[in-house]
């Protein structure tokens, strides 16, 4: 077993000698506010201390999303299967940027054909907007010329950004993370806050 002192160091991304770089893609060092205040599929009020106790793996996207998105969604599935019991630990959320189409019930059945243990929020589109800006997320409708007012995609931010027990913002993983390193890292924040 791991001494708690490289435990925590390992969680906080620091490179050492001998154990290999610490890989700069987790975090890009920016601040984020992690509050949220959205609407599950069963039109219940969610917000950051809705899973108090739990990690909280977070990402944006919409249903309509033709890459991107499934492929996150499915890469949050494989985590959960990998972390096994230890998947208790973590509530995934995936919070919507089409907020227009994506109504509570859309985006529960979109969450649920990936693992149904994902909870999907959506809002008002100033709810949306204020939660996006609270993680930097970026996201922008796009319409081709001629097309109708429902048919469009939507640019967004790519990534997962993890929250401690206590709601507060630990690191971000980039998109394209592989999986077997995301729940590496995970398991040593599981660790690193039960030696806490």
């Amino acid at each position: 077993m791991r001494p708690l002192w490289l435990i925590l160091l390992l969680a906080l991304g620091v490179t050492l000698v001998g154990l290999g770089p610490a890989r700069a893609e987790f975090d890009d060092g920016a601040p984020r506010n992690p509050r949220y205040l959205l609407m599950d599929s069963q039109g219940h009020s969610i917000d950051e201390s809705t899973f108090a106790g739990r990690f909280q793996l977070i990402t944006f996207g919409y249903t309509f999303c033709p890459d991107v998105c499934p492929t996150t969604l499915s890469e949050v599935a494989q985590i959960l299967e990998i972390l096994g019991e230890g998947a208790d630990q973590l509530q995934p959320v995936f919070i919507t940027v089409d907020p227009e189409r994506d109504t509570p019930e859309v985006v529960g059945r979109y969450t649920a054909f990936f693992d149904k243990r994902i909870v999907g929020l959506t809002g008002s589109p100033a709810l949306v907007a204020r939660v996006a800006d609270n993680y930097r997320v970026r996201y922008q409708q796009v319409r081709e010329p001629g097309a109708a007012a429902a048919e469009y995609s939507v640019d967004h931010s790519a990534g997962l950004f993890l929250l401690g027990p206590s709601g507060e913002y630990l690191t971000r993983f980039a998109y394209g993370t592989p999986v077997p390193v995301v729940v590496r890292r995970l398991k040593a924040y599981f660790d690193a806050a039960r030696y806490r």
